[in-house]
C-alpha cells in the first residue's frame, strides 16, 4: 500500500534533504507531496496556539488533504489543522522539540508528533565556543574598526586585554547533549569545567550560586521551562566574578536581557555574546543594539549542513519505525 507523505521543508531542512531521507529510511511505495515554508527567508512566530511555526495554516491544511504522515520543521499542527486533516497519523518535527505542534490536541485526534533530539548538538557547541572567543578576543570589534581603516593599539594595554581559557574555570549551566560536549571541548584548551545540573550525575556537578561565583566563564545550556525562566538575572550576574563573560546560546527566556546591559555598560562583565534573545528579531531601539562588548549572532548557533541533514535522517528514521508497526523513538505525546 502507498504510503501518502507530506514534505513541509524550508529554505533549512530542504525539502530534498527530507525526501532523500524518506527514499533510503522507508520500505514500500511513498506517494510525497511537497510544500516549502518560507524559514528563515521570513521569521517564525506565534501561530495560533503554537510557538516557533511559519505562519502557512491554510497552504498545510490545503497540502495535508488525504495525507498520513507529515515531516517538516516549521509547518503549525494547530487544533485548527488537526481539525482539518482527519487522515493525518504521524507529524514529524525535525528540530529539538515540537514547540510547533498542539501536542494535546493531537493526542485527541489520535496524531503521533515526534522530534528529532540531538540534531544540532554538535553545531551549537561548536558555535557556543566560538562565541566564548569572539567575546573573550574582542574579534568582532576589532575586525569592524580594522575593516573602517582604524588600528587601535589601546586593545593591548593590560585592562582591556582578556583571559585565557586555560588554566580558568568554566560554569555549564545545563548538561545535556550540547553542554556535555561544550564541556569536552573546553577540557582540551585546558579549562577546568563545572557543571550545574540537577537531572545528572557527573563530577563537578554543583548547586548554581557556587558556579556563578567560581566561574570566570558561564555559558547557558538549560531548557526554557517555568523553573529556568529568568534564572539569570541581577542577583546572578552580580555575583559573577569583575571581568567575567557570559554566554547564551540556549534560549533568550533564560536570561534578563536588561540586567545583562547593565552589567556590560557598568564592565562588571568583560563581555558576553548572545544568539538567542527575548525578542527575535531584535526589535529596533532596543539596548542590545547598543550596549558595548556584546557579541550577537541571529539564533544560528544550531546552523550547519549536518545539522539538516541529521534533522532529516532522524525523522525518516521515525517513518520508517511506524511503516514497520514499530514504536517510533522520539514520541512527544505518549498516551
Amino acid at each position: 500500500m502507498t504510503l501518502k507523505v507530506l514534505a513541509a521543508g524550508d529554505h533549512f531542512v530542504r525539502n530534498s534533504l527530507l525526501i532523500d531521507a524518506l527514499k533510503s529510511a522507508v520500505p514500500g511505495e511513498l506517494d510525497v507531496r511537497e510544500l516549502t515554508l518560507p524559514w528563515p527567508v521570513e521569521p517564525f512566530g506565534r501561530v495560533g496556539e503554537v510557538d516557533e511555526a511559519s505562519d502557512v495554516e491554510d497552504e498545510l491544511i490545503e497540502a495535508l488533504r488525504g495525507v498520513e504522515v507529515c515531516v517538516t520543521q516549521m509547518a503549525p499542527l494547530t487544533k485548527r489543522v488537526l481539525d482539518a486533516s482527519p487522515e493525518l497519523r504521524l507529524f514529524c518535527v525535525s528540530r529539538g522539540g515540537p514547540v510547533n505542534a498542539n501536542l494535546e490536541a493531537a493526542s485527541a485526534a489520535g496524531v503521533k508528533v515526534t522530534f528529532a533530539p540531538g540534531r544540532n548538538a554538535v553545531a551549537t557547541a561548536e558555535h557556543t565556543l566560538a562565541m566564548l572567543l569572539a567575546a573573550t578576543r574582542r574579534i568582532p570589534q576589532t575586525h569592524a574598526e580594522l575593516a573602517a581603516g582604524v588600528w587601535r593599539g589601546d586593545y593591548y594595554t593590560y585592562d582591556r586585554v582578556g583571559p585565557e581559557l586555560e588554566g580558568n574555570t568554566v560554569g555549564l549551566v545545563g548538561y545535556g547533549a550540547i553542554g556535555s560536549r561544550v564541556a569536552r571541548m573546553l577540557e582540551g584548551f585546558g579549562a577546568t569545567v563545572l557543571v550545574h545540573d540537577p537531572y545528572v550525575d557527573v563530577p563537578g556537578n554543583v548547586a548554581l550560586p557556587e558556579l556563578l561565583e567560581r566561574s570566570l566563564f558561564v555559558s547557558l545550556h538549560a531548557r526554557a521551562t517555568p523553573e529556568t525562566t529568568g534564572m539569570i538575572g541581577k542577583a546572578e550576574i552580580a555575583a559573577m566574578p569583575a571581568g567575567s563573560v557570559l554566554v547564551n546560546c540556549a534560549r533568550g527566556a533564560l536570561l534578563d536581557y536588561d540586567a545583562l546591559c547593565d552589567a556590560l555598560d557598568s564592565g562588571h562583565l568583560f563581555g558576553a555574546a548572545c544568539d538567542v534573545f527575548p525578542d527575535e528579531p531584535i526589535p529596533p531601539g532596543s539596548r542590545l543594539l547598543t550596549t558595548p562588548n556584546l557579541v550577537m549572532t541571529p539564533h544560528l548557533a544550531g546552523a550547519s549542513k549536518e545539522t539538516a541533514m541529521k534533522a532529516a535522517t532522524i525523522v525518516a528514521a521515525d517513518v520508517a519505525r511506524y511503516v514497520r508497526g514499530e514504536p517510533v523513538a522520539h514520541l512527544a505525546n505518549p498516551s
